[in-house]
């Protein structure tokens, strides 16, 4: 592996109380070259019928990535520091699996090209020392790549939850969302 300035001190943290549904994260990820004009992150309205309230969907970069784990042409890789790419475009056959396993409804299949495209944490920029495109231009820091002591530090109310209960399964994540203080886990049934 080639050598990187990956900074393991940062982290990735999406707080969905603060999107506004602006849409510049897509637009942001799409102008990625190497996601060939695609934005692999999604904003979605919570109750469009009710409310304007809008979330924003990012790759949670599971720990033991279930997407990762359910591919049979073993695809999709978790590098060493713990993110979880994309399928890789000469090994991936179009089956879906990923699409269907991951618990958070990231993966997502590209029809046309029969291949798995999902967020890789713009790998290309982070490890080089750079934020991800989506960070560096949410005007409401819904979406933000520093350090824990710099959230806890700006939001003093929130903690970063990285533990997710979906029924039985525990799946714990690279990626943080913000809750509020005294939120251990996040349980979803």
């Amino acid at each position: 592996m080639p050598e990187t300035n990956y900074n393991q001190e940062m982290a990735f943290f999406v707080d969905m109380q603060r999107c506004i549904g602006c849409h510049a994260c897509e637009m942001a990820c799409a102008e990625c070259e190497t996601n060939g004009q695609e934005s692999m992150i999604h904003v979605h309205y919570v109750d469009r019928a009710v409310s304007t309230q809008t979330t924003v969907q990012v790759c949670m970069h599971c720990e033991d990535p279930t997407c990762a784990n359910v591919c049979p042409a073993d695809a999709i890789h978790q590098d060493d520091f713990g993110v979880v790419h994309s399928a890789d475009t000469s090994r991936c056959i179009g089956c879906s699996n990923c699409v269907l396993a991951c618990p958070f409804g990231v993966p997502k299949k590209k029809e046309q090209a029969e291949l798995m495209m999902k967020c890789n944490m713009c790998y290309d920029r982070t490890s080089a020392g750079k934020k991800p495109m989506c960070a560096t231009v949410c005007p409401s820091q819904a979406l933000y790549y520093g350090t824990r002591e710099e959230i806890e530090r700006m939001r003093p109310d929130s903690v970063p939850v990285n533990s997710f209960l979906f029924g039985k399964q525990e799946v714990n994540t690279k990626v943080n969302i913000m809750m509020p203080k005294g939120t251990h886990q996040l349980i979803i049934e």
